[in-house]
């Protein structure tokens, strides 16, 4: 399947492969997926603001879902006599900003393939039926774009909460990508 992706495409994928390394995630999954679209240039950012987003906060919010593992209880943790805040200060200044956020997480494989996750395999299948549709030749960003929004995922559960707090809808990023010359 991957010999249909085009260039901007399959820079897609192996962006997605550096933000999973960057966020030390064990596998790839559509929010990775999502914030290499993004970030990585080409359409999809243009494609985003035609719907009404704004590019950077998707990938904020795609970004801050993939380091929100289980947030630690503030008001559980002072019952005990825990001041969160202040452990919080000590840890980033001993092992720098975030270093709390951080631990616990898998070591980020520094050269070797991150695997792919369901959801993330699903989206990329999902794209091929979308260029399938769409009488396209090749899968390129906008069709990886729509089997996102396709795939019952984290990223388009990103996509879907930011279109919604932007007053607009899957239907009209749908069609803002769809569109003859979004390609």
């Amino acid at each position: 399947m991957f010999e249909r992706f085009t260039r901007d495409a399959r820079e897609a994928v192996v962006g997605a492969q550096q933000v999973a390394r960057e966020t030390r995630s064990a596998t790839i999954d559509t929010r990775h997926l999502l914030v290499s679209l993004v970030d990585g240039g080409g359409p999809v950012p243009d494609m985003l603001r035609s719907a009404g987003l704004r590019p950077d906060d998707v990938s904020a919010r795609a970004r801050r879902s993939l380091t929100s593992g289980e947030p630690l209880d503030a008001d559980a943790l002072a019952a005990v006599g825990v001041d969160l805040a202040e452990v919080r200060r000590q840890t980033d200044q001993v092992f720098g900003a975030g270093a709390l956020d951080r631990a616990g997480r898998r070591p980020s494989r520094r050269g070797g393939h991150v695997p792919f996750a369901r959801d993330a395999k699903k989206a990329l299948e999902l794209a091929l039926r979308e260029a399938v549709r769409l009488h396209d030749k090749g899968i390129g960003t906008r069709h990886l774009l729509l089997g996102l929004l396709r795939a019952d995922s984290p990223g388009g559960r990103v996509l879907e909460t930011a279109l919604h707090d932007a007053g607009t809808d899957v239907p009209a990023l749908r069609a803002a990508v769809e569109r003859p010359d979004a390609a």
